[in-house]
């Protein structure tokens, strides 16, 4: 009988694979191809999703001496985002406004994601932690995840506008 190997899933991966899809989403929006509604919807959702797990279970569990700065700017660039895309929401998709904005949060997004997290802080969580953890973390991000995605996610933006998500001290 073959041994079987449990492969354990990388919360860094994750992560950087949620942002490689939010990345495809704005393409598609921008280049106007296939339906502008579904992809915006789809974008919205996975941007709500993303930022709940990251702010209620990721950046919690990575809170050490050397992120929390890193963190606590973390959770102010995701509320300058939700209030980006809580004005999207309200928005006629075919407007130029609305591609104006959707600019102004696919840089907003791509700064988030690939300059402060995949460039300094999952390079940084790499050297501090071990498989094992980084594989409970995935686990319990990919669970929240699901449970959340099938929520319509965004739907939660606007009523998270105010300020940004509470961190441990």
């Amino acid at each position: 009988m073959a041994k079987q190997t449990k492969q354990l899933l990388n919360a860094l991966d994750l992560l950087t694979d949620q942002h490689t899809q939010v990345d495809k989403l704005f393409e598609q929006i921008e280049e106007g191809s296939g339906n502008r509604m579904a992809a915006f919807t789809e974008l919205a959702d996975l941007l709500a999703a993303h930022a709940a797990i990251e702010e209620k279970i990721f950046y919690p569990r990575v809170m050490s001496d050397k992120t929390s700065d890193m963190l606590h700017e973390s959770v102010e660039e995701h509320l300058a985002i939700k209030r980006v895309l809580a004005d999207l929401l309200t928005m006629d998709l075919d407007s130029d406004e609305f591609m104006a904005k959707i600019s102004v949060l696919k840089e907003a997004v791509s700064h988030h994601a690939h300059e402060e997290e995949e460039d300094k802080l999952f390079p940084m969580l790499r050297k501090a932690m071990d498989a094992d953890t980084l594989a409970g973390i995935g686990n319990d991000l990919l669970a929240m995840y699901e449970a959340v995605i099938g929520t319509s996610p965004r739907k939660q933006v606007p009523g998270e506008t105010r300020k940004a998500a509470p961190l441990p001290a």
